[in-house]
């Protein structure tokens, strides 16, 4: 079963159709290169030592809860709350806290409702919002004070695979998503000092597993998503849009070189994003390996240097150093992408192989990987 498979399953529990995760390890292809044989007289050619793998993973307590699909938020006190997901495909209500300072898991407050395929955003004020997912438009929210989960008012729709962005001035954008088997092309934002959702204008193109990322200059980057990567009608987008929180409209920017979905983008230090990876219609194995960096100040995408592996279901860490951390996605490779010099070079691999995890920055600058894989074990990696 491919990675977007693993993804898929929960969707398909969710419409009551019994789904049984497999997620099976990605295989690298690995090339044989023939040497032609020295002659009698020439000198032995020496054998190169293999580059140095950087920083490494080490084992972290286990999660109280086998998880796949969660949201990870780093707190304002440095802990990370972990809720939702999916085991064996079936959603979950659970949620859980990791303390850096003693390195436990301790479970925490449940939401009241199941969730896989929700976002969760880190408000202004230190709560924390869950939306969407589980095809429900129910939205609460996590209070780190008293640990409890609380409902607030309901979204317009019921978006799953949405995206969910905190602007600068404190509300937060919810855009796109899967909608009762559609795709939903709406925006809407969350004002949490009124408790109250607002309408923006749509998107220019319905998308799910989108990503989104706040500009510098406080605008939104959406890129990518598809309409379905599987059925007779399969469409994965190229496109991509921003979201000026003044005005409340999306207006078309330069699309990216490679349709993606199921990849990651991240915010550079200079204020660039880089794309990474992600199920592509256009690759002979749906995987991608490409890269690219989107410029806000042209509004066009270049391309940069390519992954080893191509990867679905990964994550994306910005380092404290500015690097970024690619983990996973099907095998227990790592991979990091420095902007200096436009280049990816292997990291240490993890200790597991993992695709639909979560990892977290710490306040220390490790990285906290959890989950996957229907797994409840963690590691972090030491840069």
């Amino acid at each position: 079963m491919n990675r977007t498979a693993a993804r898929k399953n929960s969707i398909a529990w969710l419409f009551l159709v019994l789904a049984v995760v497999a997620c099976g390890q990605s295989t690298k292809p690995s090339a044989t290169v023939r040497k032609p044989s020295p002659s009698p007289t020439a000198a032995p050619t020496p054998t190169p030592s293999p580059t140095p793998r950087v920083g490494r993973f080490v084992a972290a307590t286990s999660m109280t809860t086998v998880r796949s699909d969660a949201t990870a938020t780093l707190l304002s006190d440095g802990r990370v709350l972990i809720a939702g997901g999916t085991a064996k495909g079936k959603p979950l209500a659970t949620a859980e806290i990791y303390d850096s300072r003693t390195g436990a898991f301790t479970a925490t407050g449940s939401m009241s409702e199941p969730r896989a395929g929700h976002t969760a955003t880190l408000l202004s004020d230190g709560r924390v919002l869950i939306a969407g997912g589980s095809g429900d438009k129910s939205v609460e929210i996590y209070n780190p004070g008293t640990e409890k989960f609380s409902r607030t008012d309901s979204m317009f729709n019921s978006p799953i695979f949405q995206t969910a962005t905190l602007l600068n001035d404190g509300r937060v954008l919810i855009a796109g998503g899967g909608n009762g088997g559609g795709y939903s092309s709406r925006g809407q934002t969350y004002n949490p000092s009124r408790g109250r959702w607002s309408g923006t204008r749509p998107l220019n193109d319905a998308r799910e597993n989108a990503t989104a990322t706040t500009l510098q200059d406080g605008r939104v980057l959406i890129a990518g998503g598809d309409r379905g990567i599987t059925g007779p009608n399969p469409l994965v987008l190229a496109s991509a849009e921003i979201f000026n929180p003044s005005t409340g409209q999306f207006t078309q920017t330069g699309s990216m070189a490679d349709p993606r979905s199921h990849f990651t983008a991240t915010l550079l230090l200079n204020g660039r994003v880089l794309v990474v990876g992600g199920d592509s219609l256009t690759s002979t194995t749906g995987l991608l390996a490409t890269a690219e960096i989107y410029d806000p100040g042209t509004g066009k995408w270049t391309a940069t240097g390519s992954m080893t592996f191509g990867r679905s279901d990964f994550t994306a860490t910005l380092l404290s150093d500015g690097r970024v951390l690619i983990a996973g996605g099907g095998d227990n490779s790592a991979e990091l992408y420095s902007p200096a010099t436009g280049t990816f070079r292997m990291a240490a691999p993890m200790l597991l192989p993992r695709e639909l995890q979560t990892a977290t920055l710490l306040k220390d600058s490790r990285v906290l990987i959890a989950g996957g894989n229907d797994s409840k074990l963690a590691e972090l990696y030491l840069p």
